[in-house]
């Protein structure tokens, strides 16, 4: 069966005989358009045939104790459960993401005003970004619809995840990412596969280009296009797992970087099932987003007051955050109106200072999505949107190494001395 979507294989149903294994989605029942709630079953499809809707996963959970959670793997499989994917899906070759470390952050607090703030890390995952999370599904979703190429347009964390995952599976990857792409991102994408492709162009234009593939390639996964239902739910074990490691509660404010906003809707589900399963209390909390000022599409509707988001041309340091025309920026702002939240932007330059206070507060070198949200927590604190007396967690989506370029300006040597003690005593460090 192939894993790509055309205009006629919209409205069509998976036959018994070519559809996928008994099984293969796990718990998951359907694909469910979230504008017209119209129900399709599950398979290669991503658009409604209704409306056009983008579609997401839907299920039929069992009962789960938190219990069977804990005793599972330490990575993201030990929400299996939860997700679009097999039973046996530890069986297949995976570079095995999740359960990154809950950082409880005192120093960057004191340093914010801010009494009780973790950092949930990311950076620490197998290509060093919350990528990897939604790339094991992704790559499930493939294989279980016979895909034959594995392949993302992307910002560059999804190329490096997309490509180590497709390495690891013994599968053919390709990868696509603006030219302009920071080179360590480019060089963490080519150690991994050699189809790297260089588009001339910014994201959207990647983007294009991916989806018009995906119509005229048979057996292409384009993990954020053809297979984007099963691939977004990845971000939801975030959710689940800051709640266990928070001891089976919900944090009271969390601040999530938005591109194009599917984590950020993605966390908000996973907290909701995890309410209805009755594995965490029932309470409000707040969600914020986070952009740059020179792609904050969704930040200016939010402030504007207005679902209408108007595309832009991205023009920022913060590549990984550069999407101009965000697919799920409307459900971002309605989050966060319904939790009391908030979308805000930072400059380049706040996003520069936000890296290096949380590198010289806790250690954490973040790229400069990390520090978009580290400046907007800032801006949120001085403003007052956010309630620096509650229990707050910002994420930290990927590693510093790949965003070098950003901040060589800003740090460099205290001073360059002679090898010798007087040299060292007369620079008074």
């Amino acid at each position: 069966m192939s894993a790509v979507v055309t205009e006629a294989d919209r409205t069509a149903e998976p036959s018994p005989a070519s559809g996928p294994r008994e099984g293969a989605f796990g718990n998951a029942v359907a694909l469910v358009c979230r504008e017209c709630r119209h129900e399709v079953g599950l398979g290669p499809y991503y658009a409604c045939p209704e409306c056009f809707g983008p579609l997401e996963v839907s299920y039929e959970f069992p009962a789960i104790t938190r219990a069977e959670i804990e005793a599972g793997p330490r990575n993201i499989w030990r929400y299996q459960a939860l997700l679009p994917v097999p039973t046996d899906i530890e069986s297949s070759p995976n570079t095995e993401p999740g359960f990154t470390r809950l950082l409880r952050a005192d120093n960057l607090g004191r340093e914010l005003g801010i009494e009780n703030l973790w950092v949930k890390d990311d950076s620490t995952n197998p290509t060093n970004s919350f990528k990897d999370r939604v790339v094991a599904c992704a790559l499930s979703a493939a294989r279980e619809l016979g895909a034959k190429v594995f392949a993302c347009p992307s910002t560059g964390n999804l190329a490096n995840a997309v490509a180590a995952a497709g390495a690891r599976a013994g599968i053919k990857t390709v990868v696509f990412i603006p030219s302009n792409l920071e080179q360590p991102k480019q060089v963490n994408s080519a150690i991994f596969t050699e189809n790297l492709v260089a588009v001339d162009g910014n994201y959207d234009d990647v983007n294009k280009l991916a989806s018009e593939i995906a119509g005229e390639e048979d057996g292409w996964a384009f993990v954020n296009v053809n297979v984007r239902p099963y691939y977004a739910e990845g971000s939801k074990t975030l959710g689940y797992e800051i709640a266990e490691q928070l001891g089976w509660r919900l944090p009271d404010q969390i601040v999530i970087p938005v591109a194009s906003g599917s984590q950020l809707t993605k966390v908000d589900k996973a907290f909701q099932e995890l309410i209805k399963l009755g594995l965490v209390e029932d309470k409000p909390y707040r969600v914020f987003g986070a952009q740059a000022e020179g792609c904050g599409p969704v930040a200016t509707a939010f402030k504007a007051d207005t679902d209408a988001i108007r595309p832009v041309k991205p023009d920022t340091i913060a590549k990984s955050l550069a999407i101009g025309n965000p697919a799920d920026g409307i459900y971002v702002l309605d989050i966060a109106r319904r939790t009391g939240g908030a979308v805000e932007e930072v400059t380049d330059e706040e996003i520069r200072e936000g890296i290096v206070l949380l590198a010289r507060t806790e250690g954490i070198f973040t790229e400069t999505a990390g520090g978009t949200t580290l400046a907007v927590t800032k801006k949120l604190v001085e403003t007052g949107v956010l309630d620096p007396t509650k229990e707050t967690v910002v994420i930290n989506t990927g590693h510093g190494l790949k965003t070098l370029d950003a901040v060589s300006g800003q740090v460099r040597a205290a001073a360059t001395i002679a090898p010798s003690y007087a040299a060292f005593k007369a620079t008074g460090i």
